[in-house]
C-alpha cells in the first residue's frame, strides 16, 4: 500500500469515527499550558449599619472625661464668680459684685505686674539662651565632636524640667537660708559681705525667684529646637561657611527661618505656664515679702483656702482663664499671618 493510499484510509477511519459519534470531526486539543494563579481575594469590610455613628462610641470616654474634668468644673467656676460663698451652706447671690471688687483691688494688679517678671524670667530668657545653646550644640559641638556629646549636653539641661518642684524649693531655701547658715552667705562670708536675707526683701526674693524659675525652664526650648533642628540640612551650614558666613549670619539666616514654629509653640507654652505659674512661689517665697512675688495662681489660692473667700477667687481664676485665652488666640493668629505672608511669597 502507498503513503497516499495510507493516508486516505486514515483520514476515512476518522472521519467514520466521527460519524459513530454522531458529530463532525474533532479539531486536535492544544496543549494545556499552566495557568498563572489568580490573586486571593480581599475580604470584603463588612459595613456597619448606620454609616460612622459607631465610631463616635471610641470618642465617647474622651467627651465625659472632657465634661467632667474641665468643662463643668469651668461653668461652675464661672457660676462661683457671681456668689460669696465660704465652702458650707449654699452659695449666695451677689451679682457683679465680685467683678467690681477686682477692679479695685491692689493686690490684684500688683500679681498681674509680677506675671510680667514671671514672663521675662520664662519666657523671653530661655526662648533666647534656648535658641543659641541649641544652634551651638547642633551647629559647633555636634559637628565637631560628635552628637553624642550634644545629646549629653541637651540631656544635662533638661535635668531641671524633670526635677519636682518640691525638691528645687527645698534646695533653694538651702542654698539662700537667711542668716550665717545658708550656703550663698556662707560664700559671701569668705569675702567679707555679711549675711544677707535673700527671700525676705526685695528685690533679692524677687530676683532669686526669677533665676530658678529660668533655670528650671531653659531645658524645654533646648530639647524642642535641638529636635527642629534635625530637620535642617549640614550642606546649608557649610554652604554658608564656605560663602564667609560667620555663626551668627548663619544662625540668623538659616537656623531662626527654619525652626521659627517651633519658636512660636515654644513661645505660647512657656507664656501660659508663666501667667499661671504656683509651685515656685508656694515653695519658695510664698507671695512675700509684703506681696513682692505675688502672682495671680497663688492669689487665688489663698483666697480660696486661706481666707476661704471662694467666690472671689473663683473671679480671679477666671480673671486669668480670659487672659491666658486671649494670649493663645494672639499668638496663633499672628503664626497663621506669618504663615501666609510666607506660602504667598513663595
Amino acid at each position: 500500500m502507498s503513503a497516499l493510499t495510507r493516508a486516505e484510509h486514515g483520514a476515512t477511519a476518522a472521519e467514520s469515527a466521527a460519524a459513530l459519534d454522531g458529530g463532525t470531526p474533532r479539531k486536535p486539543r492544544k496543549p494545556r499550558t499552566a495557568r498563572t494563579p489568580l490573586p486571593p481575594e480581599e475580604p470584603s469590610i463588612p459595613q456597619r449599619k448606620g454609616g460612622t455613628a459607631g465610631y463616635w462610641l471610641y470618642l465617647l470616654p474622651g467627651f465625659v472625661l472632657l465634661l467632667v474634668i474641665i468643662v463643668i468644673p469651668l461653668l461652675f467656676n464661672v457660676y462661683l464668680t457671681f456668689t460669696k460663698w465660704r465652702g458650707v451652706r449654699s452659695p449666695e447671690f451677689i451679682g457683679l459684685d465680685n467683678w467690681v471688687k477686682i477692679f479695685g483691688d491692689e493686690d490684684f494688679w500688683t500679681s498681674f505686674v509680677n506675671s510680667i517678671w514671671m514672663v521675662i524670667a520664662m519666657v523671653v530668657i530661655p526662648t533666647i539662651v534656648g535658641l543659641i545653646v541649641a544652634a551651638l550644640l547642633f551647629d559647633v559641638i555636634g559637628r565637631k565632636f560628635g552628637g553624642r556629646i550634644g545629646s549629653f549636653l541637651r540631656a544635662t539641661y533638661y535635668l531641671p524640667q524633670i526635677l519636682p518642684i518640691a525638691v528645687a524649693g527645698i534646695v533653694i531655701g538651702w542654698i539662700f537660708r537667711p542668716g550665717a547658715t545658708g550656703a550663698m552667705n556662707q560664700l559671701l562670708s569668705v569675702v567679707g559681705i555679711g549675711p544677707v536675707d535673700w527671700l525676705g526683701q526685695m528685690p533679692s526674693a524677687l530676683l532669686v525667684l526669677m533665676a530658678v524659675l529660668v533655670w528650671v525652664q531653659i531645658g524645654y526650648p533646648v530639647v524642642v529646637f535641638m529636635a527642629a533642628l534635625q530637620r535642617v540640612d549640614p550642606e546649608l551650614y557649610e554652604a554658608a561657611e564656605l560663602d564667609g558666613a560667620n555663626w551668627f549670619q548663619r544662625f540668623s539666616a538659616i537656623t531662626l527661618s527654619i525652626i521659627r514654629p517651633e519658636v512660636f509653640v515654644v513661645t505660647l507654652t512657656c507664656t501660659i505656664a508663666a501667667l499661671k505659674v504656683f509651685g515656685p512661689v508656694y515653695i519658695i517665697t510664698q507671695g512675700g515679702p509684703a506681696g513682692a512675688t505675688l502672682v495671680p495662681a497663688y492669689y487665688a489660692y489663698t483666697e480660696f483656702f486661706t481666707k476661704r473667700n471662694i467666690g472671689y477667687g473663683a473671679t480671679i481664676a477666671t480673671v486669668l482663664t480670659i487672659l491666658v485665652v486671649i494670649v493663645s488666640i494672639i499668638f496663633i493668629r499672628v503664626q497663621s499671618s506669618l504663615e501666609r505672608k510666607e506660602r504667598a511669597g513663595l
